[in-house]
Order: structure tokens, then C-alpha cells, then sequence
């Protein structure tokens, strides 16, 4: 009997169903290029996987030449081990790959790639020819494929290492050709994906030509002097002079690399460079971690800059969640991001004045121009329930003040970092001598930051106390919502929210924490679950209490046009190099700036 052939679908106008119609098994240069339509998008995403590779075979220099932005010519040649002649057929074969043997294998995956689907994949849309010859090889031998179609394996002349040269890429897709950007543009997707790869492999030396004119050249990088010279080449060298460096492992987990000062931001995410094992990612639990971690001392709209490298047992994470693997799946979540966010957050806690280096001031003068010219920040009215709370809370304790009385400093011990203060400027700057120079502070900020982190210690130091609703809050939730409560029910008792199953599908919430008695209790609730279901953590409770705390500093702070005595002056100096975070104020501004004698002589042309 004769297959139906396929009619139209009535309950879908415009779609055709496939009733009737056999099922067939897919030509081979059909399946190559249903494959490269995941693995290969444009020229970045061939460098990339040829990149990886060459890393995986151990390479310790990796040269690329690109032509016309990748579309018409792109050439990488390694130092690695190379492929011997038998297997080099087999290297364009689909799923035929020697990163894993077995499912063990694939669960500790610990090579960049490991499917088999790249040199097929690409081979499938472009003329590509493979070169390469093993250490323990006479010659070496070569390999070449039209649109997925391999010829023989033939002798070659090569060096030890491979080469793999991709030319008129999509030739045989012209549709997918014709969505390929500018030449322009291509390159600069290719480049900075060649940049990314870089940062990922300090040890590997890079050299790239675009039109046969040097663009790249990175030599291997063995110290972290040298690494600092990497980023800077790649990421700014105003990100490495001001970059805080961080260094910290716990139950298995280490996180190293370098986070950009607060001062120093960027207006779109385009600094912010993560890597896991070795691997480029972005993952939306990290960035979220580090935005955390950055919460009170970014100015609004402002994004960090950092690069950061996390090591962890392989088996904990799952890098086969994406086609591209750009993104992972933690076997723990919410103890990735809380072990992130807390090593972030201790690194960033040391801006402050410092004695081993004033050089730990924020900026110069000239350096933050453009803060000093950005919008300030608007800062929300204190209503009075919030402000009933945030004394409640505390217990009755009144703001912490600035002390009138300096603090005796012997006479053979070194200058403090921040000096001694001189005079007030139109009562809104602290002028002060410091060893390299001037300071200049501005003391409301400052004072803002100062009483928001002594805000901040009392808060933990006495606990989240709780208020019992007068009335307690029915909210409905679904089943997957329950069984969140349920799991993160420890969490939940830490955060000061009393919530106690009213029904099979609701709850009840019969307190909140003291600072957040006006808040809406439902809406705080469903973030909180709305954050456990994404990054399995959440800092809702703690970041409004947070908000509330600045508040109240901001208004508490000293306040513009107030002129202080020299005892009040130098106090607040003394409290700054004792807190946290001093260098910014609670919006993210900078606390103060030192212009030092070099600064100053060439204001006023000294020495010419």
C-alpha cells in the first residue's frame, strides 16, 4: 500500500503534518550539516573549536592566520602532540574523538572538547585540509575534505604539531553565507574570541595575522607579572593598575584572579571574563555571584570588570548543558554562588586607606573625571515605618557618631595613610598632607560609608530580630514552590521569615524581620523562591535590610556645608582606614582622591 502523502494540518493553517510519511534515516552530508548548524555559527565559532583543540593536544604555541574575517582563509598551526597518519582520517569522522573512552570519562570530562563533532562539522561547510606529524613520526601526513567529503591520507611535509586550514567557509550553504556580517565585523567576533581563549591559557603563546598583518602577539605568560601584562594587552591596562587580586579555596573549591575597584566600571558587561577548569563560560549563577558581591559599592547601572578563574572536581558540573558548552550545570548550585560571592566580597572589603601603599587610593584626580561629572545618585526618602525599624531593630542604639577626640599616635610610628587633616573646603572637603602628597575627602560620603558598615557588623552581631505580623499573610503557591520551602527551609529560618504550610497549595507567613516590617510580605516571598529556583541561594532578605541600613547612614551621615573642627576631621580619617569598603560610599562614588607631590609639581609646572 502507497504512503499518504503528507495534507494539510486544519487545527494549524500554514502547517503541514507529516502523517503518512516514512521515517528515513538522514544522508550523512545532511547529518554534517545539521551538526554545523550548532557547532559552527560564523568564523569565531570555527577559531574557537580549532583553538581548543590545539590546547587540548598540548600545544605550547599556537599561530592563526585569518583572511577576509575567517569567511575566506583561516589557518591554525600548534606545537602539540599531534595526530598520527592511521588515525588522521579517522579525525573527520562524526563522534570519533580520544578525549573519552567511557561514561566516567564523559562525567569528569577535563579537555575543552571531547564530542567529535567539530572537524566534521566544519568540514561539512567549508574545504578544509589537516596536516600533522606525532614527535615519534618520520613525516607527517595530510587530509583533505570539500563539503564533508574526505580523500585519502597522503604524505606531507610538517613540523611536529598539527595544522588545520578552513578556506570559503559555508561555500556549499550559500544562505548561510549570506548572514555573515561585515569582514569588519566577523573579525572582531573571531578576535575576541581568540582573546577569551587566551586569558583561559596564560602558559600557551598566541600569535594571530588578519590579512597577513600582525594583530596579536602574546608570549607565554609564567609569572603573574607576566599574566598582569597578558590582561593588560587584552582587558586595559587601567583595569590591571587599579585590579585587586583574590586568592581562596574552600571544601574543594578555589577561585583566583583579578576583580576591578569600584571605581573602576564599565557601561556595558563587556570586562567580565569567567573561567571553570580552564574553560570560558557565562553562566548567569556567576555573574549574579559577583553582582552581589559588588551590590553596595557599584555605582547605579554600572557593571564590574573582572577575570576570574574557578578550579573544582570536574565531576561537580556538567559542561556538556550547551552545544557551544558556554554554559554549565553546578552539581551545587547555591554553594558555587555563596563561595563566589563571599570571596568576591572579602577581596573587595579591603578598599580601603591602607599604610603599606597609599597607592591603595582609589584614583587620581584625573582618573575619576568622569564620576565627578556623573549624575549623583538619588537617594530614597527614609518613610518612618523604615526608619521605626532600623532603630527598633537596633535596639534603641543611637547612629554611630564621629568622635570628637583624635586618636594619640606614638610619635615614631608612620604617618596613618590618609594623613593628617589641614582644612575643609566650602565644608564639604577634608584637605589632608599624607606622605606621598595630598588627600582630598569627601566627608559626607565617607562618613555615609563609615556608619553603614558599623550599621552593617550590629545588624549580624545581634541577629536578625523578627516581627510577628498582626495579621498573618495567605499566599497561595504551587507544588514546585513547596517543595523549595522544604529544601531551603534552614535558609528560609535564617533569613527572619516565620512560614508555616497553611493547605495543600498555600502558605503562611506569620513574621518578617524587624528592618523589613513594611515591606510587602508576599512580594519578598515569591523573590525569595524565585531566587532558590534559579541560583539555589538567595540574598533578597539580606540585601532590602541592606538598602534600609544605607538609608539610614545616608541621612545619619554628616551632611554638606557643615563645617567640621580638626579633631572631627582627623576622626573620620582614623574611622576610614579602620572600615571596610572605604574607598566608595554606599552609591558607589569614590570616598576620596590623593594627588601625590609629582601630581602637584607638574600642576604647577615645578622643575621646568
Amino acid at each position: 500500500m502507497q504512503a499518504a502523502p503528507a495534507r494539510r494540518d486544519d487545527t494549524r493553517p500554514g502547517i503541514w503534518n507529516n502523517r503518512g510519511m516514512p521515517i528515513r534515516e538522514l544522508p550523512t552530508l545532511l547529518i554534517n550539516q545539521i551538526a554545523a548548524g550548532e557547532v559552527v555559527e560564523r568564523p569565531a565559532s570555527v577559531a574557537k573549536e580549532l583553538l581548543e583543540n590545539s590546547l587540548d593536544a598540548g600545544a605550547r604555541r599556537i599561530e592563526l592566520e585569518v583572511e577576509a574575517g575567517g569567511a575566506r582563509l583561516m589557518r591554525v598551526r600548534d606545537d602539540g602532540v599531534g595526530i598520527p597518519c592511521e588515525e588522521l582520517a579517522l579525525a573527520l569522522a562524526r563522534h570519533a574523538t580520544s578525549k573519552i573512552e567511557s561514561l566516567e570519562d564523559l562525567v569528569r570530562i577535563a579537555s575543552l572538547g571531547f564530542r567529535g563533532e567539530a572537524l566534521p562539522s566544519i568540514a561539512a561547510v567549508s574545504r578544509l585540509r589537516l596536516v600533522s606529524r606525532p614527535p615519534d613520526a618520520a613525516q607527517a601526513c595530510s587530509v583533505e575534505a570539500e563539503g564533508g567529503e574526505p580523500g585519502p591520507v597522503i604524505p606531507a611535509a610538517h613540523p611536529v604539531g598539527t595544522s588545520v586550514e578552513v578556506r570559503d567557509l559555508f561555500f556549499n550553504t550559500p544562505a548561510r553565507r549570506r548572514f555573515l556580517r561585515s569582514e569588519r565585523t566577523e573579525f572582531q567576533h573571531l578576535q575576541a574570541t581568540i582573546e577569551r581563549i587566551a586569558l583561559s591559557r596564560f602558559a600557551t603563546a598566541f600569535h594571530v595575522t588578519h590579512n597577513r598583518r600582525s594583530v596579536l602577539d602574546l608570549p607565554g605568560a609564567h609569572t603573574r607579572a607576566g599574566q598582569e601584562g597578558r590582561i593588560a594587552r587584552i582587558v586595559g591596562e587601567e583595569f590591571v593598575d587599579g585590579a585587586l587580586y583574590l586568592e581562596r579555596e574552600v571544601d574543594g573549591l578555589r577561585l583566583a584572579g583579578w576583580v576591578g575597584r569600584p571605581t573602576f566600571s564599565r557601561s556595558q558587561p563587556d570586562a567580565q571574563f569567567f573561567f571553570l577548569n580552564g574553560r570560558a563560560i557565562r553562566d548567569r549563577l556567576i555573574v549574579n555571584a559577583v553582582r552581589l558581591a559588588y551590590q553596595d559599592v557599584l555605582y547605579h547601572g554600572r557593571h564590574a570588570a573582572f577575570v576570574l578563574y574557578l578550579e573544582m572536581d570536574p565531576a561537580r558540573v556538567d559542561v556538556n548543558a550547551h552545544p557551544a558548552k558556554l554554559e554549565v550545570r553546578f552539581r551545587d548550585p547555591g554553594a558555587v554562588h555563596d563561595f563566589v560571592r563571599r570571596a568576591v566580597e572579602s577581596a573587595l572589603a579591603a578598599t580601603r586607606p591602607r599604610a603599606e601603599a597609599t597607592a591603595g587610593a582609589p584614583a587620581s584626580i584625573s582618573s575619576v573625571t568622569g564620576w565627578v561629572a556623573a549624575p549623583p545618585a538619588q537617594q530614597a526618602e527614609l518613610r518612618l515605618a523604615e526608619a521605626a525599624a532600623v532603630y527598633g531593630a537596633l535596639a534603641g542604639a543611637a547612629l554611630p557618631a564621629v568622635s570628637g577626640r583624635p586618636e594619640a599616635q606614638p610619635a615614631a610610628e608612620r604617618q596613618p595613610p590618609l594623613g593628617g587633616a589641614l582644612a575643609q573646603v566650602h565644608g564639604v572637603y577634608v584637605l589632608a598632607q599624607t606622605e606621598r602628597g595630598l588627600a582630598i575627602i569627601d566627608a559626607h560620603a565617607a562618613h555615609e560609608r563609615v556608619l553603614y558598615e558599623r550599621l552593617k557588623a550590629q545588624q549580624r552581631a545581634g541577629g536578625i530580630a523578627r516581627q510577628q505580623l498582626l495579621v498573618p499573610q495567605l499566599v497561595r503557591v504551587t507544588s514546585a514552590e513547596l517543595r523549595l520551602l522544604e529544601v531551603h527551609g534552614a535558609a528560609l529560618e535564617q533569613s527572619g521569615l516565620v512560614v508555616e504550610q497553611g493547605g495543600p497549595q498555600s502558605v503562611v507567613i506569620r513574621a518578617l524581620p524587624a528592618l523589613l516590617a513594611a515591606v510587602d510580605a508576599e512580594a519578598l516571598l515569591r523573590d525569595l523562591l524565585a531566587d532558590w529556583s534559579e541560583h539555589g541561594t538567595s540574598a533578597q532578605v539580606e540585601q532590602r535590610c541592606e538598602a534600609i541600613l544605607a538609608t539610614a547612614a545616608c541621612h545619619a551621615a554628616v551632611r554638606a556645608r557643615r563645617d567640621l573642627t580638626l579633631p572631627e576631621m582627623n576622626a573620620l580619617l582614623r574611622a576610614m582606614e579602620g572600615t571596610d569598603r572605604a574607598d566608595q560610599c554606599g552609591h558607589g562614588r569614590p570616598t576620596w582622591v590623593e594627588l601625590s607631590m609629582q601630581e602637584l609639581d607638574r600642576l604647577f609646572l615645578r622643575g621646568r
